[in-house]
């Protein structure tokens, strides 16, 4: 048996039930349910890209289990199998002997004991062991060699992490949860003891038994007695959560092998359910590796939908990755480096932060498999590069336009080296981005996500160099021979990935988008994050000192209205208030613990009945969360050379193609509230006698809409310049529009930007306040009125069903399963609404990405001093001398107003002043 084979062992029932509840309702093409069969094939299709040696699927059998005779009431608690997710369980059986996955079931025994069983059996062959499970009880086998792995957030728990999430060993977990006790399962634990006392009381006495042999030395009387009086109870706890390992169970090592799919069954399995994007996925593996397809095979390949993420077989990967420390070797380098037409640039650096960073080495790839590193800093005694000299040498290189670079997420490289007084000139790629446009849908686009997935090599680890943790390493402290192995594959990897991923983007129509927009708009990207905007610091601590005192009397107000103080945090705590000593209506369970909720829809929902508690619970928050996140956290944030507040502005992560910000989150600053506006006012100009300007697209979705839709009502309002709320609440209302009423013209508002995203009557009588009948009838007359906007959305809905996917008014691509064959306007389901949120929305941000283009060019090109700051869904931040005023507005709303042609006008509202919140509509006209 080869030492260093690797075996998964997937829970199946506890990762289906995760995927059912995670995964949108989703139906096949003739309305069967398939959001479980769908993420469970991603499930698989992932473990598959890890490559593994064996691969087995453990199942719960039918029936009671010898537990059952432990304790009557084990399990009793637990709800039965939704009827939608028992009806995918035959095509789920289905699906796994598609892809050859053995699956075990033993009548009698729980699923975990035979994972327990087959766990020990492989780690005495020395095999390494990874559980695919969110079951705490496994946590008993972890060892050495057996490892659980959380699919979801791609993370391996192995011994020292239970120690440091429980404080416990893994021989101490039986034990551990034996005293805490388990509600989901009804193992009933010891009164009083969480898991906080639980791993305290290992800590001091070891174990179970000798903490009842010695429990006379537990000091909390209470403790004491439930110890001495419910010991029998907690011996019978401690046997429920012990995992058998002798279950009879024939092991066939063999048999277990992981085997090629079974293609035909697979494809018509997913041709069933209509999973164009799985399809896709398994003729995906016919791709020559590290090749592209002729025109031919690629149109087959692609010819049902969207394109594939695809699986590569194992491979022997090559690499020879040379390392640069003298004069000599980068003279050499630099000879080989020039008249390279293309390369890959990776940059190791000392940390995250681009201002701050500094350059440790520098890898290029220009050719698969062969790539150099040059180590400009490292431990003591390290043979080195200059820095400056070597950076110089290669200026001419690096600001080359003609020159072409490419990297995963090459926009950090590029602010890294501006920050080093390189400007980065020639960007032509990005792994990062090439992945996402092409399966914007998934969330992992990193560099190890996308090798393993498209070439079918795991790189090397970074916490292989750094390790994690407290006891992590700065990059300079590590050897540059060991840097040099890291750095040049990574290189390598994606000058691959790109070489792979580019033809596919061509095959299907999305090149233009990729080398026209996406990639240039990484420079404008990078240059919002290096010019920041700076934050007036002595006024958010005016406003924390304002918003602790708001919570301070808030505090006081609900714990009188409680009747008693508690933790107004603690959901647990606030539960019991609310619902045990208050009675009031529980409003619906929570999905994981089948407690009440405590959410916001369900405070909203006690609010709206008259309930004072409630309300002042949604305001504490409300406040604390803006305490928080931005008035405490923002000058935490400014950057200590700068002066500055740098966001991140994320490409790759919005499925519709919308940009998003971290590092602060700028696009959640709630707007709607004064509190919310008082912290824009936080926002202000770097310099005296500046202004900040901002530029917002006018109801950019409902030109979009009325663009696509064609209606002829809708486009009269826009081509009219007419107020479009009032204008539809008139027509619905049948009324003269200045005689539109508030509420007339908020409700008009609301099913504006409803009738967008697909929102129900249900949804729509809880937003006004209304009876659904009421709702009802008001979206039936908003269809009368704008028959086109409907018939748009049948249409569109009809080819996402038939296509898999949608596209946006530049081509953009999403994958979208699940459309039902038969809908209503009245009731679309989660997969309905994101095909119409992702055409509308999606258009919108190809429209601002393609405006920011343009506005970039006009910057850098033109005399102005103005600089473009922020990004915030349809508005954009400039911050500009108040001489230049008028000149950045009339540039700013004619590239925005020309950025892309609709059928109606595009409007730009324009404003100016101090700072973000106090500005003042400002209307330009020529010079």
């Amino acid at each position: 048996m080869n030492p260093s084979s690797s075996l998964y062992l997937l829970d199946a029932h506890s990762l289906i039930y995760q995927v059912f509840h995670a995964v949108p309702v989703m139906t096949g093409p003739k309305g069967q349910p398939t959001n479980a069969v769908f993420g469970f094939t991603g499930d698989l299709l992932r473990l598959r890209r890890k490559n593994p040696d064996y691969l087995v699927c453990v199942f719960d059998p039918p029936g009671k289990t010898f537990r059952d005779d432990l304790y009557a009431e084990y399990k009793a608690q637990r709800a039965p199998m939704p009827d939608d997710l028992a009806a995918q369980l035959p095509v789920i059986h289905r699906l796994l002997e598609a892809m050859q996955i053995p699956v075990v079931m033993v009548d009698g025994y729980e699923a975990d004991d035979a994972i327990a069983t087959i766990a020990r059996q492989a780690e005495k062959k020395g095999i390494d062991v990874f559980i695919c499970s969110a079951d705490k009880d496994l946590r008993q086998l972890l060892s050495e060699r057996i490892r659980i792995y959380n699919l979801r957030k791609d993370v391996i728990l192995d011994s020292d992490s239970l120690l440091k999430d429980w404080g416990v060993k893994p021989d101490q977990v039986i034990d551990y949860l034996a005293l805490v006790g388990d509600n989901v399962d009804n193992v009933p634990g010891i009164p009083g003891v969480g898991p906080k006392t639980a791993a305290k009381l290992l800590q001091e006495h070891g174990s179970i038994p000798q903490l009842l042999g010695n429990r006379s030395a537990v000091k909390q009387p209470k403790l004491r007695k439930n110890l001495e009086e419910l010991e029998e109870r907690l011996l019978m706890s401690r046997r429920l959560v012990e995992l058998k390992t002798d279950v009879p169970l024939s092991i066939d090592w063999e048999a277990w092998r992981v085997k090629p799919l079974n293609t035909g069954s697979l494809l018509e399995l997913f041709r069933e359910c209509g999973f164009h994007r799985y399809a896709n996925e398994v003729r995906a593996e016919q791709m020559p590796q590290g090749g592209s397809l002729s025109g031919a095979a690629q149109s087959e390949l692609f010819a049902d939908g969207p394109p594939a993420s695809a699986p590569a077989p194992k491979n022997d990967w090559q690499g020879a990755y040379h390392l640069v420390d003298t004069a000599e070797k980068f003279s050499d380098f630099l000879e080989r480096l020039r008249g390279r037409n293309r390369f890959a640039i990776d940059l190791e650096t000392t940390g995250l932060d681009p201002h701050s960073a500094r350059i440790v080495g520098m890898a290029f790839c220009w050719q698969a498999g062969e790539a150099y590193y040059l180590a400009l800093r490292g431990p003591a005694g390290s043979p080195l590069l200059d820095p400056h000299a070597t950076l110089e040498a290669l200026r001419p290189i690096l600001e080359d336009p003609a020159t072409g670079k490419v990297n995963q997420n090459i926009k950090f490289d590029l602010e890294v080296l501006r920050t080093a007084g390189i400007r980065l000139k020639g960007i032509v790629g990005d792994s990062m981005i090439a992945s996402y446009l092409l399966t914007s849908g998934e969330r992992n686009h990193n560099l190890d996500e996308l090798s393993t997935r498209y070439l079918g090599h795991q790189p090397i680890p970074i916490t292989d160099l750094i390790g994690k943790g407290k006891n992590q390493l700065c990059m300079d402290a590590v050897e540059p021979a060991r840097i040099a192995e890291y750095a040049g594959e990574d290189a390598d990897v994606a000058l691959r990935l790109c070489e792979v991923l580019e033809p596919q983007l061509k095959s299907i129509g999305l090149e233009t988008l990729y080398r026209e927009l996406e990639i240039p708009l990484i420079d404008v990207l990078a240059e919002l994050e290096y010019n920041g905007i700076t934050i007036d610091v002595p006024l958010l601590k005016r406003l924390s000192i304002d918003f602790a005192n708001q919570l301070s009397a808030l505090e006081s107000d609900i714990h009188a209205l409680a009747g008693r103080t508690f933790n107004i945090g603690s959901p647990k705590q606030l539960r019991q208030v609310l619902f045990e000593e208050l009675r009031l209506p529980t409003q619906r369970k929570t999905t994981v613990t089948g407690e009440a909720s405590t959410g916001q829809d369900v405070l909203e929902d006690l609010a709206a009945a008259g309930h004072e508690l409630p309300r002042k619970i949604i305001e504490y928050r409300q406040i604390a969360k803006l305490k928080g996140t931005y008035v405490d956290a923002l000058p935490e944030l400014v950057n200590l050379k700068t002066g500055r507040v740098h966001a991140s502005f994320n490409q790759t992560v919005a499925a519709t193609g919308r940009l998003s910000s971290s590092d602060p989150n700028l696009q959640n600053i709630p707007i709607r509230t004064d509190l919310g506006r008082q912290i824009r006012q936080a926002f202000v100009p770097g310099q005296a006698d500046w202004l900040l300007l901002t530029a917002d697209y006018s109801q950019i979705e409902l030109r979009v809409l009325a663009h696509y839709s064609q209606d002829k009502a809708l486009q009269q309002a826009f081509q009219e310049d007419r107020d479009i709320h009032a204008y539809v609440a008139a027509q619905i209302y049948g009324v003269p529009e200045e005689k539109v009423t508030k509420e007339q013209r908020r409700n008009a508002k609301t099913v504006n930007f409803g009738v967008i995203y697909g929102l129900s009557a249900f949804g729509l009588a809880k937003r006004l306040g209304m009876e659904q009948d009421e709702a009802a009838d008001f979206i039936d007359a908003y269809f009368a009125r704008y028959p086109g906007v409907l018939d748009f959305q049948e249409k569109l809905l009809a080819n996402a069903r038939s296509d898999g996917y949608v596209t946006t008014i530049l081509g953009r691509r999403r994958a979208i399963e699940g459309i039902r064959p038969r809908s209503s306007y009245k009731q679309r389901n989660q997969p309905e609404r994101e095909v119409l949120n992702t055409v509308i929305q999606g258009s919108a941000a190809d429209l601002i990405k393609a405006a920011m283009l343009k506005i970039h060019r006009q910057l850098q090109q033109g005399s102005l001093a103005s600089r473009m700051l922020l990004q915030i869904h349809d508005e954009l931040v400039f911050e500009t001398p108040s001489t230049q005023r008028d000149d950045l507005a009339r540039m700013v709303e004619d590239a925005m107003s020309n950025a892309l042609k609709l059928d109606v006008p595009i409007k730009v509202d324009l404003a100016a002043g101090p700072n973000w919140l106090d500005t003042e509509v400002l209307v330009v006209g020529p010079p």
